[in-house]
């Protein structure tokens, strides 16, 4: 299978929209992102050529990180913004252009509706899953903005694999972070006293290599912000999840409060 044909749009009748917006009219001055959320392919691409199991890996989405933002989003008491579709079809969190951006091959996994893709259907992947998604988190911003006091803080929320390349990580929980250690360090800190997990300082990713969606609507801006990545085996369930939403909103929520935070600095 090689790239689909350019006619009609590529998401249609019974198809999920691009994003989703949970409590659109949050007023707490924080915004969470999960650019990983869902598993969804428009019927379109025709499953890219996969079988269905494929898209329960974490090669196609970030297992429990929906539920640890929705969970995160109820507490913090502020919006949050979901990408619907796999990150096979296109990853949110990726430059477009970006040979990762639309993968012709994820964690030895070889995606044949992604093979020789031409430049016009790569546009179209761009224009009906990426700007929309990213156009609503600029506009989830701005209305924060305007009706708040102050400048809202951005959180990601992504997962990990347990096992990478036969590498079992260490980590329970990774903070990401750039520039800005606003939020990062003091999360770190806060983590690292909680409890016996192992807290990754930009591990097992680095903020200061893959951080596209925090950079673009956070980090260039001036906002306040962080990133996390949680072990896929402890939010699988439910009830990991809601577990993962407590400790991180626990840890949160004094630093969000703190006189000073919600400040634009360039760093």
């Amino acid at each position: 299978m090689t790239g689909m044909s350019n006619a009609g749009p590529l998401i249609g009748e019974g198809d999920p929209p691009p994003f989703e917006m949970v409590d659109a009219e949050g007023e707490a001055p924080v915004l969470l992102l999960c650019d990983h959320a869902g598993q969804a392919v428009p019927r379109a691409l025709g499953g890219l050529g996969l079988p269905p199991e494929v898209f329960q890996r974490h090669v196609a989405w970030d297992i429990g990180a929906a539920l640890v933002t929705r969970g995160l989003a109820r507490r913090l008491g502020g919006p949050a913004v979901l990408g619907c579709y796999s990150r096979l079809v296109i990853d949110l969190n990726r430059q477009p252009g970006d040979p990762t951006s639309i993968p012709c091959c994820s964690d030895g996994v070889e995606i044949p509706g992604n093979q020789n893709l031409g430049d016009s259907e790569a546009e179209r992947r761009i224009a009906d899953f990426f700007w929309p998604y990213h156009h609503t988190v600029t506009g989830a911003i701005a209305r924060l903005w305007r009706h708040g006091a102050v400048p809202p803080a951005l959180i990601a929320v992504h997962s990990f694999t347990p096992v990478m390349n036969g590498f079992k990580r260490p980590w329970h929980v990774g903070v990401l972070w750039n520039r800005d250690p606003r939020m990062a360090v003091p999360v770190i800190e806060g983590l690292n006293r909680l409890g016996d997990w192992v807290v990754g300082d930009n591990e097992p990713y680095s903020g200061r290599d893959i951080a596209f969606s925090i950079d673009r609507h956070a980090g260039a801006a001036g906002l306040p912000h962080v990133a996390f990545e949680i072990r896929q085996d402890l939010i699988a369930d439910p009830a990991g999840a809601e577990r993962w939403a407590d400790i991180l909103a626990g840890v949160l929520a004094p630093i969000l409060a703190r006189p000073g935070l919600h400040t634009v600095v360039q760093y």
